[in-house]
């Protein structure tokens, strides 16, 4: 299967989001104050609020002449489980589906599924008294790839853990990982990274929700960073009797591998909601 079977429905994909973002008119069943609340819970990654985001990337320039692009849709499930009166313990799944091409020279095209990325927080009910979120918890990466140039082919695990502060419209603090191969394909490269993810948003009472940060990964087998920069815009609204958050924004490549992506690329976001 080429990747340019998934091409177009990867298009559609982005004219039915920018779709939804001009033309989703249906008013929301709460009112304003519960939709700016539900776009600040989306804001902390570890909230209790089940989610299920689906964001779509766009990034060209790839490889070592440049030539290569790809897209990735990362469908994203979150899922909040109370563990008693004090703890809450969060899942984030991201389970990427791929399609690349030329991605080096001679690589052809290939579209699949990427490697999972399973990511367990622990976290109090309650904030700090100095108003700080937080939780910790294990990662791990599950080799599920569908072709070899679309995973690593190794089990990874590793801590995470992520901090934040809510003050009126702003949301600030950082999520981090590291994660290291255990086991898999010895004749690939073993998995030795560092990922860390600064970010700060700001939620207007309407529920827009504006919103900055970088996704940067150091790979200490290689010694590069990559280091792509966010900014991006989302709005709660309501489609049918769906709750949902739609948007998307620009990605810059600050930094990259040798043979990663460089330049602008795209990020378009719906995120389907389930408050309790």
């Amino acid at each position: 299967m080429t990747a340019q079977r998934y091409r177009k429905p990867l298009i559609k994909l982005i004219v039915i989001v920018f779709a939804i973002n001009f033309t989703a008119h249906t008013a929301l069943a709460q009112d304003a104050d519960s939709a700016e609340d539900l776009a600040k819970k989306l804001s902390n990654p570890i909230a209790s609020l089940i989610s299920v985001p689906f964001q779509l990337n766009y990034d060209s320039n790839i490889g070592t002449d440049e030539e290569g692009d790809k897209f990735v849709l990362n469908m994203q499930p979150v899922i909040p489980i109370s563990l008693n009166d004090d703890w809450n313990m969060i899942s984030r799944t991201i389970l990427p589906l791929v399609s690349q091409d030329a991605i080096f020279a001679g690589a052809g095209s290939q579209a699949g599924l990427g490697d999972i990325v399973q990511s367990i927080f622990f976290s109090p009910k309650k904030p700090t008294n100095s108003g700080w979120i937080w939780g910790a918890g294990p990662v791990f990466i599950i080799p599920t790839a569908t072709d070899d140039l679309l995973g690593a082919d190794k089990w990874g695990v590793g801590p995470t853990g992520v901090a934040l502060k809510q003050n009126g419209p702003w949301t600030y603090g950082a999520l981090a990982n590291h994660i290291w191969s255990v086991a898999g394909n010895s004749q690939r490269q073993d998995i030795n990274a560092t990922f860390l993810q600064p970010f700060v948003s700001y939620t207007t009472p309407k529920a827009v929700t504006f919103a900055f940060n970088s996704e940067a990964t150091y790979d200490w087998e290689s010694e590069q960073w990559a280091v792509p920069f966010n900014l991006t815009a989302t709005k709660v609204t309501k489609i049918g009797n769906q709750l949902v958050s739609v948007g998307g924004g620009v990605r810059y490549w600050a930094e990259s591998t040798d043979t990663g992506p460089e330049g602008f690329g795209v990020r378009l976001m719906i995120t389907l909601l389930y408050p309790k």
